[in-house]
């Protein structure tokens, strides 16, 4: 419901609020492009709509600039309508990342996928979800990417407990358990599932045997947990950086990066950061 972000997020969904000039979800959607992935499926609520919109074509507006000679801007529209097929499904109740996840096995079927938490954007040389799929086309199992993150913030993530698949290697690990959101003394180590994964159409059958958990949710990863009993799981240590845009302060950080690198903004903000007395 991007509480953190009232009275902002009162009429608009929070992966609607803009960074730059583009909102929030646009970035994910992008790096989902980037990665090969052309078939989006948005899980969203009544309030939500605004995001299936933004994907929408609108005749209006594309009228109205073609009319008024706009042609670049009329480019940019054209190509956020055309970059993915979209098909969306309604969460009727806020019951969790699970339950998200395991209402569209009528659209998913027999298949693997992708995953993105629509709030968290990775940027990085090569797209995180590419990395993902890497793995996956290797290893033919589920892949969750991961991230160290200091011991003071540990009881908000689900830990993995892993094992290297190679000696020595730091980037792909086996994963032997998932905790969700652990206090930092009982945490298996400082590695925390990030919001991206590929999963196999296995996981399914775990989430419909999930019972709701913390907050009466169905939690992914007490679905996770029982998936490994079966299957392997790994884990990957993505190479980029990440924003939790759901966060005021990441928010902001995300802001002044992205405007930096604007290839119209960016050597005026520049310019105007360093003229600031801080």
């Amino acid at each position: 419901m991007g509480l953190r972000f009232l009275p902002a997020t009162k009429a608009i969904p929070k992966e609607m609020l803009p960074i730059v000039d583009k909102p929030t979800i646009q970035y994910v959607v992008e790096e989902a492009v980037e990665s090969g992935l052309k078939d989006v499926t948005f899980v969203t609520s009544s309030r939500k709509g605004a995001i299936e919109d933004h994907f929408d074509y609108d005749y209006r507006l594309e009228h109205k600039l073609q009319e008024q000679g706009k042609l670049e801007l009329l480019k940019v529209v054209q190509e956020i309508t055309r970059m993915i097929t979209v098909s969306s499904i309604l969460q009727k109740e806020p019951l969790g990342l699970g339950h998200a996840i395991l209402i569209t096995q009528t659209l998913i079927g027999n298949e693997p996928f992708a995953v993105f938490l629509g709030d968290d954007i990775i940027v990085g040389e090569v797209p995180c979800m590419k990395q993902l799929l890497g793995v996956y086309e290797t290893h033919q199992a589920s892949v969750l990417a991961v991230q160290e993150v200091p011991q003071e913030a540990i009881s908000r993530y689900g830990v993995v407990a892993v094992e290297p698949v190679e000696p020595g290697d730091d980037r792909l690990f086996t994963v032997k358990d998932v905790v969700e959101k652990p206090p930092p003394e009982k945490a298996p180590s400082n590695l925390a599932v990030i919001g991206r994964y590929v999963l196999t159409p296995t996981v399914f059958e775990f989430l419909e045997k999930t019972k709701p958990g913390v907050g009466g949710e169905i939690q992914l990863t007490d679905g996770l947990r029982s998936l490994i009993e079966k299957e392997p799981v790994y884990a990957y240590r993505f190479q980029g950086s990440r924003y939790d845009a759901g966060n005021k302060l990441e928010y902001l950080m995300a802001t002044v990066d992205f405007a930096l690198q604007h290839k119209d903004l960016g050597e005026q903000f520049r310019a105007y950061l360093k003229d600031l007395k801080l």
